[in-house]
């Protein structure tokens, strides 16, 4: 809310972040050729970008599964054992509602509440307001934790989230402010606030994405939004931190976080069009992935490791795939069974 609070009306967007909306907007506009064009990889990437979302956004969270649990988990129909696995599927829900009802998922306090209550099924306030004011610590090893933000007081939180809700929607439709700056103030000031008492992170990923997509911006279908959150864990947390200073005073530097959420909008943007535009719907899309994925590797690695890299693929088909690859002569194989090691042969044509 205190970044909307007469800030955003005339906000004066630095050079760094006009250019990442010129390079979102134009990257949207690709968006519709690439439907038409590759269908069998964009099947291809939405299943894969199920399993790395799920995974990653809950694993920044702490909550992990067995490896060879996540994929039936996601894709499959297995039922969970225990509550990590309730709420992987969970978020998986989430996910799903978002891709089919995005349009009428509206950004107010009760979706929120509702995307609560679907990530965190076994939780005894699932879809409630904390009940305990919170405080986001950090620990580093071998020290004390340091506080880092205290957020909206428990009494505070209710009005808070309503007023974050109306005031986004205001910005945007009364006061002209460009979608994707608003969506990034948004979600910070529901970090700031901290409405629940856990699964604040995952809440506002979700928000994220169902934001994105009211505004034409469908990249977190096919490329996993979470994943490139966890792959710059610590730049996340240190521009949050940058961002957070000042917030509730509404003196805060809003750059940071803006540009950090813009640049993971535009990466994935690029990753998007390096997959759909290369591989060829004619090879199959899911082995083109796994080539593509080969091709990226320098050193050795494993079947899992591959089936990692593009986890929307079944074992047996990476296995097909690298045994063809070895008769080709594109791989060398080192060892046998789950431990054998994998190599790109770089002396033939298919290994450069």
């Amino acid at each position: 809310m205190m970044s909307f609070r007469g800030r955003l009306k005339d906000f004066r967007i630095p050079q760094s972040t006009s250019w990442l909306l010129t390079d979102i907007a134009e990257a949207k506009g690709r968006q519709a050729l690439y439907k038409k064009q590759a269908p069998q990889i964009l099947k291809a990437l939405l299943e894969m970008a199920l399993i790395q979302s799920t995974e990653s956004s809950n694993r920044i969270e702490g909550v992990t599964v067995e490896a060879d649990r996540l994929r039936p988990l996601v894709l499959g129909s297995v039922r969970p054992k225990d509550r990590s696995e309730r709420e992987i599927l969970g978020y998986r829900r989430a996910l799903s509602l978002i891709h089919t009802r995005a349009a009428e998922l509206h950004v107010t306090a009760e979706v929120l509440r509702e995307l609560h209550r679907t990530i965190q099924p076994d939780s005894g306030d699932a879809g409630e307001w904390k009940k305990v004011s919170n405080e986001i610590t950090e620990v580093r090893p071998g020290q004390a934790p340091v506080i880092r933000f205290r957020p909206v007081s428990v009494e505070q939180t209710p009005a808070a989230m309503d007023e974050l809700c109306v005031s986004y929607r205001h910005a945007i439709d009364q006061e002209g402010v460009q979608p994707p700056v608003a969506l990034a103030a948004l979600v910070l000031d529901f970090l700031c606030i901290h409405p629940f008492r856990d699964g604040n992170g995952r809440v506002s990923r979700l928000l994220a994405l169902v934001g994105l997509y009211h505004h034409g911006i469908e990249v977190g279908r096919y490329i996993s939004l979470e994943r490139l959150v966890e792959e710059t864990k610590e730049d996340y947390y240190e521009v949050l931190k940058e961002s957070s200073v000042g917030w509730h005073e509404g003196k805060h530097d809003l750059i940071p976080w803006m540009n950090y959420f813009l640049g993971g909008v535009r990466r994935a943007y690029r990753m998007f069009g390096e997959r759909a535009g290369k591989v060829t719907s004619a090879r199959g899309a899911k082995t083109g992935l796994l080539l593509d994925a080969i091709q990226a590797y320098v050193g050795d690695f494993t079947a899992a490791d591959l089936q990692g890299a593009v986890p929307g693929v079944s074992l047996d088909l990476v296995r097909r795939v690298l045994d063809r690859e070895r008769r080709k002569g594109n791989l060398i194989c080192v060892g046998r069974g789950r431990a054998a090691k994998w190599r790109r042969n770089i002396g033939t044509k298919g290994g450069n």
